[in-house]
């Protein structure tokens, strides 16, 4: 599958309205030129800036905008493209009931199966990233993560 540069521009170009519109929502800070939009909005524009510069090149180029290959229309290599952006959503919709870690577990458990570990190496994979990513965020950096079914335990 390729993607014409403008399409793909255009597609970054909302992304950076997108988030620009966002910080207008975040408070300022009294007697401070600068706040907690600075940064957001310091990315917005150079993806604005980029996504400009392959929308023109993409328009410069007058090809296709969207040109499917062969492997789209196989169903196990699609379901394996669509995998990853599948298990993220999976996980903002369970991981607020489930928890972080059954979550991200049976999340890297499905995927190391799907795509071909054994049984035998996924399951200890899976729970050692869990740990340390769980370790990571929640212990070193002080992310709150979600608790889920583990809220009394944890």
């Amino acid at each position: 599958m390729r993607v014409n540069d403008a399409l793909l521009g255009a597609v970054l170009l909302v992304f950076a309205g997108w988030i620009w519109w966002l910080t207008t929502f975040f408070p300022a800070f009294p007697g401070q030129d600068y706040g907690p939009n600075l940064f957001p909005r310091i990315l917005a524009g150079g993806i604005a800036i980029c996504a400009a510069v392959l929308v023109l090149r993409g328009l410069k180029a007058r090809g296709r905008l969207l040109v499917l290959e062969d492997w789209v229309r196989q169903p196990a290599r699609l379901a394996s493209f669509l995998s990853i952006p599948v298990a993220a959503l999976a996980y903002i919709l369970l991981s607020d009931p489930l928890g972080f870690i059954p979550t991200a577990f049976l999340l890297l458990l499905a995927l190391g199966l799907w795509y071909g570990a054994r049984l035998l190496l996924a399951v200890p994979v899976a729970a050692g990233m869990t740990l340390l990513v769980h370790w990571f965020f929640a212990g070193l950096m002080r992310v709150p993560l979600p608790r889920g079914i583990l809220d009394s335990v944890l």
